[in-house]
């Protein structure tokens, strides 16, 4: 099927690290404004909000290694998610983009912190908008807002935390929407806050089953424990690359100079949440996963003070942040609430 919308264009773009795939809507000129999409999808997602954005801005998104159409290159999780960062910034410098405003969904949210964090006097971003970011600790195995493990090992997190169910639907190209753990209905429960039907969804299903899949890519590889629930991260994959073992950006106090920051969630995110459906903490406290060690022990993440925390430090630092909350929104607000998402955009956009 035709994936691309009316008004955006691909391209191949060789850079130093590995090709990678760029969309662009056409005949948009002005400072860059660079989308940098989630785990298990693609710039394909970006699409309309592409489309939708203020006049005066150019507008771009990137496949990341083992999604879409750029290069599928192994991801060494071990960097945490610098592999993605890297290779943001050097398609940065292929396109010969200064004073970028990148724009980061989930993973990608991590992903445009990590590039921030590790030039702190050489970045090139006008600003940063984070979209349901993961947390700068890592998705599963800490408690508190400052991240601490819950075991060193980093049991709960990583390659084997992925559905299999999911994984297999995946694997077998599943477009339909017969089984709950199809990429189709996993997208409509919780991507987007059910009972919302995103007009492009068929387009988002292909955008989906573009991730390469296996222990250099999605899930990972992983290992098995002692401690609960049993399994702790690898060394490869995509599920690594977020696991607190191997990310962790807790300050962001010497990136000078400090570009605006804006933190967009949708209020009804269960992905990204206190209360995440995917944190195997949170399962365990509802029974859903035996011999949860409790509360105590080990509580559901607090993904939402975790990244309130690092953004205070880095408004104390003379940085400057905007949390907005989307009402009726799940895990990708610029898909269920666009009218409300690119009002917040655009006005960040301007004013930054």
């Amino acid at each position: 099927m035709e994936t691309l919308l009316p008004g955006i264009t691909a391209r191949r773009v060789p850079t130093d690290r590995l090709t990678v795939t760029v969309l662009e809507a056409t005949g948009r000129t002005g400072p860059p404004v660079l989308f940098v999409h989630g785990n298990v999808s693609s710039s394909l997602f970006w699409q309309p909000t592409m489309l939708a954005l203020p006049a005066g801005f150019r507008a771009l998104a990137v496949d990341l290694r083992g999604f879409g159409d750029t290069d599928p290159e192994p991801v060494h999780a071990t960097r945490g998610l610098r592999d993605y960062a890297d290779d943001v910034a050097a398609t940065i410098e292929a396109l010969g983009l200064d004073g970028v405003h990148l724009v980061g969904w989930s993973m990608g949210g991590g992903v445009v912190l990590q590039y921030l964090a590790d030039r702190p006097g050489d970045h090139r971003a006008a600003s940063l908008t984070l979209v349901d970011p993961v947390s700068p600790f890592g998705f599963g195995g800490t408690r508190g807002p400052e991240g601490t493990l819950c075991d060193p090992s980093g049991a709960g997190s990583g390659g084997g935390t992925g559905n299999p169910g999911f994984i297999a639907r995946l694997a077998a190209g599943d477009r339909s929407g017969d089984d709950p753990l199809s990429p189709r209905n996993v997208l409509l429960a919780h991507y987007v806050k059910p009972p919302f039907v995103p007009e492009h969804l068929d387009i988002y299903v292909e955008s989906m089953l573009s991730t390469r899949l296996g222990d250099d890519h999605y899930p990972g590889d992983s290992r098995m424990v002692e401690a609960w629930p049993s399994i702790a991260p690898g060394d490869r994959g995509v599920l690594n690359t977020m696991a607190p073992t191997h990310f962790r950006i807790e300050d962001l106090s010497g990136v000078s100079p400090k570009p605006p920051i804006l933190w967009l969630r949708g209020a009804d995110d269960v992905i990204v949440s206190d209360t995440s459906l995917y944190d195997l903490a949170y399962l365990g406290s509802l029974a859903v996963i035996p011999g949860w060690p409790g509360a105590g022990r080990w509580p559901p993440q607090p993904m939402l003070a975790q990244t309130r925390t690092v953004l205070d430090g880095y408004a104390a630092a003379g940085g400057r942040y905007q949390e907005m909350v989307i009402a009726d929104s799940g895990h990708g607000p610029h898909l269920d609430q666009p009218e409300k998402f690119m009002a917040a955009l655009g006005e960040h956009l301007n004013e930054a």
